[in-house]
């Protein structure tokens, strides 16, 4: 029993020494940031295995430049899309996962009882094969610091390990970095369609010009792309991204970028 006991204290030790480990590799990764812009990240890399997969190739565009290089407008439209209380959190925000979550569960439930209906629809007509389920439309509560721990380093599982290492990270990254870096950072590396990434490539791609140069309807169309990219890249111009970039230009005079 005590070879036992002392089999299970080393190895519940070498499980604490190894998440030690990886935390202060994270923090060294984070704080190598201060000054050293990321070359790539764990979602860019992924990306590119999964076109050199899928197509065997890799289409990219990618160009980092300076904060101050970036639009004014383009950070106001960002912040007030993704993250309006961006310049106030200390990188989570509560309040916005409180509504996620209970809009998430709404949807679910919608979900659930469309399904079951569509599966008695089936079975009173005798219809071959199952009908197709409805999915519920998950939306996240995270800010611009989570999105970013997220894209630097981790998967995208949703898995409760990952969020507490998402977690983690954020409150790392709102530790050691600045506002304006952690912004500067996520505007440099965030997707915006299929091997585009950063401001520059994307308002190059979309508008012909560099990203200093976005006026404040560009970026709010820009901004509404960020939560599925490569849905919209197909019409950047549809009547939803329009509609959305028009409210969120009203919101940009409240936005003040760090």
């Amino acid at each position: 029993m005590n070879a036992w006991l002392r089999g299970v204290t080393r190895l519940l030790l070498l499980i604490a020494a190894s998440a030690l480990a990886l935390q202060l590799y994270f923090l060294l990764r984070v704080a190598l940031m201060i000054t050293v812009d990321p070359q790539s990240t764990t979602f860019q890399r992924s990306e590119m295995w999964r076109m050199l997969a899928e197509q065997h190739r890799i289409v990219w565009s990618q160009r980092w430049v300076p904060y101050e290089r970036i639009s004014p407008q383009l950070k106001r439209a960002v912040i007030a899309s993704e993250d309006a209380s961006f310049a106030e959190h200390s990188g989570v925000d509560w309040d916005a996962l409180e509504k996620a979550w209970e809009r998430n569960l709404k949807a679910e439930m919608r979900a659930e009882r469309a399904n079951d209906q569509l599966a008695r629809r089936a079975a009173r007509s005798d219809s071959a094969g199952a009908p197709r389920k409805v999915q519920a439309k998950i939306v996240g509560g995270s800010t611009i610091t989570q999105q970013l721990a997220k894209n630097l380093f981790l998967s995208s599982e949703r898995a409760v390990a990952r969020k507490a290492q998402e977690f983690v990270i954020t409150l790392m990254l709102e530790s050691l970095l600045s506002k304006q870096r952690i912004l500067e950072i996520y505007l440099n590396n965030v997707e915006w369609g299929e091997g585009l990434f950063g401001a520059e490539a994307a308002a190059r791609h979309y508008f012909h010009v560099s990203a200093g140069q976005l006026g404040a309807y560009p970026s709010a169309r820009l901004a509404v792309m960020l939560p599925a990219p490569k849905r919209f890249e197909k019409r950047p111009g549809s009547a939803y991204v329009a509609g959305r970039a028009a409210t969120i230009v009203a919101r940009m005079g409240d936005v003040e970028p760090p």
